[in-house]
């Protein structure tokens, strides 16, 4: 059997989300921060202001919810080797409208 060379795609992805409770993105994303196996100790920061900064700013607080391993979580064979998330407030960017 000939191992095949894994095919290595880009995946874009644009949502636009509405938010009503911002405390609620932002308690969540805390609650998943000290959820998460992070050794503070290597870290410049530590937890309690990792907190702070996310009930303080909502754009942080929503991108720390998005994860990228949960679209592929069931698919074997499929390794994802990084990803770049951020969210930003307002008007969509017109480079990532559909059809660009």
């Amino acid at each position: 059997m000939t191992k095949r060379e894994p095919v290595v795609m880009q995946v874009y992805c644009r949502v636009e989300v509405s938010i009503e409770d911002p405390a609620a993105v932002a308690e969540l994303a805390v609650r998943r921060l000290r959820e998460a196996e992070i050794d503070w100790a290597d870290e410049p920061g530590t937890l309690e202001q990792g907190e702070q900064e996310l009930r303080a700013d909502l754009p942080q607080a929503l991108a720390g919810l998005v994860d990228p391993l949960v679209m592929f979580r069931d698919v074997p064979g499929v390794d994802l080797r990084g990803a770049r998330l951020w969210a930003e407030g307002g008007s969509p960017d017109p480079r990532f409208q559909p059809g660009f």
